[in-house]
This record gives structure tokens, C-alpha cells and sequence, in this order.
């Protein structure tokens, strides 16, 4: 099947998904549609993939490379919109905790995610290399706002809440997925092989490479919007500034999720203001707000569909099981810690660390950095867990945080 014929089936699938839950459910948009995706899934999976059906939509996902399509592609898109929708004034008051829960508190998430995974699993399933378990904690540390920002604004949330999970998930994926190259290129090559040295020298290329190439990208729109008024061609240069700079990106081994947070800033704000009227300010804001909408729908229905491709056994759903209470523990000691040591000071309740804990959902990213791993590094194991964790963030957590946050309030 050629590419065209996969993506107007994918679109076709997430259109009616999304109408039946929206028509029936009524459940939160992102959620609705990976429960029905997954609810499909099991369908498919009792009727059997030698079934006509089965087996053409278990055809179609193997024919899927979720990793590349979402790292490559959809991420830039996603972080490009959820950055042109943030008002920089309100991330620069919270700067320092959302840099430090986005940095350090990555950091400290993947090492407490690594220590009891690489303890349990000699008991439930094989002993796994630490560099492994390591791999997995940095996959598992990023959040996802997308599917629980609504609800908590359902639930009346703070604005300064709002702001810091917003501007955590902006930064902590470029910075989770700069981590998990990093130690990819450690597995793949033996602590041996790589100095302290190289590892500095791929960190600083990722990091403040993707920060210049999202800086340079946001001027040269910027200065190409002031010069004209065509909202047609602004909303066409704000998407060649997104598919040029993640095409760009890999070729100097630079970060393209952080390059796309930075370029959208850019223009979100300072192009929104001095280089856009407010026709053109208009249609750019919806034109991304569609495809934000789009990309989601599809993200979140190939992860529910993800279930008929991904191997599994009994000892992979113990690991799981225990995996997503590490996660969550681990979640919140990495925001607690850091706001210790660095003695943050906040303008918030003192809830604030559980509501945050609870409301950082693990998402398709997760899933795509772990579908990445070559078959050497306990691809199987480590696809099946991060799965169950993914599924329970979104599932039980989304559906439930704003009874969550009612109760703390």
C-alpha cells in the first residue's frame, strides 16, 4: 500500500472515531479516541488477525514506523502549535521551575525510574543491563499535556499550575529525547567506547544547536511576516518554518523538537504582535489549532491500534504493573527535589506537587523513543511495559484527574 492510500486511511479511521466519541462518549477528545482505537484493537485481536479485518489493520500498523512518523515528523508539528499558543510572559514568571523540572527533573526521573526496574527484573522476567534500564527511564520521564490541559481547566486550575505543566512538556520532550540518544549512543557503542568528552560535545550540539536553528528559524519568518499582509502566504511560511526546520535539523544533529518549541515561541509572540495583523494573527492561530487537533486524533488512535503489533508476555504485564507505581513516585520526587535543592520559591498551593504528579501523563512520544530500540536492547520487554504505563497514564489518570484536583482543592 503506498504512503497516500496509508494516511487517508488513518484519517479516515481517526474522522469516525473522533464522531462516535464525541457523538457517544463525550469523553475528552485525545482519551475518547485511544479508548475506542484500543477497544477496536482487542476486537480485532479476539476475532483473530486471520480474520479479513484483523488482518488488514495488523498489515497496515507493521506497515507503520510509529517511531519515525512521530519523532520525524508529528512531533515538530505538535510542539510548534503548543508553543505558538503559550504566552512567553507567563512562562518567563515560572522560568526557573519549568527549566529546572524540564532539565534536572528529567535527569533525576530517569535514574529513579532505572534503579528499581533494574532490581525487579531479575525476579519477574530476566536480569537486563543497567544502561537498558536507564533507556527506559529516559523514554518513560517525559510528559504529555495534550490530553489533560482541558480537563484541568475544566476543573478550575490555576493559571500559574496551567503554565508550569504547559511549559514543563514544552521543554522536557526535546530535552527527554536529547537524554535518550545520548544513551543510545551508549548502548550502542559500550561505556568504553564513548568519553565524557563526546558525550558533552553530542549534548551541547543537540541542545543549543536545535536552540539556534528554532531562533534563526523564528527571525527569518519573523522578518518575511512583517514585509507582507497575505494571510494565505503567512500561514504557508509558518509551515514551511516548521517542515523545513525538522527536516533541517537531523542533517546537523541538532534537536528538532527544541528548534520547534523555540520557533513557535518566536512567532507565537513577538511575530503574533509586531509582524502579523490581527486577520492574519487569526487565521495562523486556527490553521494551527486544526492541525494540532488532526495530529492528536491520529497520534492517539495509532497508539491505541499500536496494541495489535506490540509482543507480549505474562512477566511483561507483572513488570508493567510495578513499573507504572515507580513511575509515579518517581514523578513526583524529581519535581519535589529539584525545588528543594535549588529552594524555588512558588506562588501556588502547597497541592500543587500532587496535582502535577498525577496530571503528568506519559503519551506517544513514550512509545515512539521505545519502538526505536534495536532488538539488543530488550526492544520487547521494554515496548510492552512502556505500553501498560502509557495506557494507565492516559486512561486511568486523564479520566480521573479532575476528580483529583476537585478533591485536593
Amino acid at each position: 500500500m503506498d504512503t497516500l492510500k496509508l494516511i487517508s486511511l488513518i484519517i479516515t479511521l481517526s474522522a469516525v472515531l473522533a464522531y462516535i466519541n464525541i457523538r457517544f462518549l463525550k469523553l475528552p477528545s485525545t482519551i475518547g479516541l485511544m479508548v475506542l482505537s484500543l477497544l477496536l484493537s482487542l476486537l480485532l485481536l479476539f476475532a483473530g488477525a486471520t480474520s479479513p479485518v484483523g488482518g488488514f489493520v495488523k498489515n497496515l500498523m507493521v506497515q507503520i514506523d510509529f517511531s519515525d512518523f512521530l519523532l520525524d515528523f508529528m512531533l515538530g508539528f505538535l510542539l510548534f502549535a503548543g508553543a505558538l499558543h503559550t504566552d512567553i510572559k507567563r512562562l518567563r514568571k515560572a522560568k526557573w521551575p519549568i527549566l529546572t523540572y524540564a532539565t534536572a527533573g528529567i535527569l533525576i526521573s530517569t535514574f529513579l525510574v532505572a534503579g528499581p526496574t533494574y532490581i525487579i527484573l531479575p525476579f519477574l522476567y530476566q536480569p537486563v543491563d543497567f544502561i537498558y534500564c536507564l533507556l527506559f527511564g529516559a523514554l518513560i520521564s517525559p510528559t504529555d499535556p495534550i490530553a489533560v490541559l482541558s480537563i484541568l481547566k475544566k476543573a478550575g486550575i490555576s493559571e500559574s499550575i496551567e503554565t508550569k505543566i504547559t511549559g514543563e512538556s514544552l521543554f522536557n520532550d526535546g530535552v527527554g529525547v536529547v537524554v535518550f540518544l545520548t544513551l543510545f549512543n551508549i548502548a550502542s557503542e559500550g561505556f568504553a567506547e564513548v568519553s565524557t568528552s563526546e558525550i558533552i560535545v553530542l549534548l551541547a550540539e543537540e541542545i543549543l544547536g536545535g536552540i539556534a536553528l528554532g531562533l534563526l528559524l523564528g527571525y527569518l519568518g519573523f522578518v518575511m511576516l512583517k514585509k507582507i499582509d497575505h494571510y494565505q502566504t503567512e500561514v504557508l511560511i509558518t509551515l514551511a518554518m516548521v517542515m523545513g526546520g525538522i527536516s533541517l535539523a537531523p542533517m546537523f544533529h541538532f534537536s528538532g523538537p527544541l528548534a520547534m518549541v523555540i520557533a513557535g515561541l518566536f512567532i507565537g509572540n513577538k511575530g503574533t504582535i509586531e509582524a502579523m495583523s490581527e486577520e492574519t494573527s487569526d487565521y495562523v492561530h486556527k490553521f494551527w489549532e486544526m492541525v494540532d487537533e488532526i495530529f492528536n486524533a491520529i497520534l492517539f488512535v495509532l497508539i491505541g491500534l499500536e496494541l495489535l503489533v506490540i509482543p507480549f508476555e505474562m512477566s511483561f504485564l507483572y513488570i508493567g504493573l510495578i513499573a507504572i507505581l515507580v513511575v509515579i513516585v518517581s514523578r513526583f520526587i524529581s519535581l519535589v527535589t529539584p525545588s528543594f535543592l535549588f529552594r524555588l520559591k512558588y506562588d501556588f498551593p502547597k497541592k500543587t506537587f500532587l496535582i502535577m504528579t498525577w496530571g503528568g501523563l506519559r503519551g506517544g512520544i513514550s512509545i515512539a523513543l521505545a519502538l526505536s530500540l534495536n532488538s539488543g536492547m530488550q526492544r520487547d520487554m521494554i515496548v510492552s511495559v512502556t505500553y501498560i504505563v502509557v495506557l494507565f497514564s492516559i486512561i486511568v489518570q486523564g479520566l480521573s484527574l479532575e476528580k483529583v484536583v476537585r478533591a485536593l482543592k
